[in-house]
């Protein structure tokens, strides 16, 4: 997981914002993040604009800290921004 991910408390939950040079390379990005959550099934929470991602992966309900799954989600989607052309 990259340092761009800010580890917040109360409740817990990680959180980055990506940005995009393109419409185009955001729609890929969230393509690719969409069928990433299918696969894992964790759904983050998305908010997006013309050229960037805001997003946030929040602990389960009745947990309180993140798990080792989300912590490597949050990797994973790092990992698409690498294969996705910003």
């Amino acid at each position: 997981m990259s340092g761009n991910w800010q580890e917040r408390n109360r409740p817990a939950r990680l959180e980055r914002r990506y940005e995009f040079e393109s419409y185009d390379a955001l729609r890929d990005f969230l393509d690719r993040a969409a069928e990433l959550s299918e696969r894992e099934d964790l759904y983050p929470d998305i908010g997006f604009g013309r050229d960037y991602v805001n997003m946030t992966i929040h602990v389960e309900e009745g947990e309180t800290t993140l798990t080792d799954n989300q912590r490597k989600f949050a990797q994973q989607l790092d990992e698409l921004l690498s294969d996705t052309t910003q």
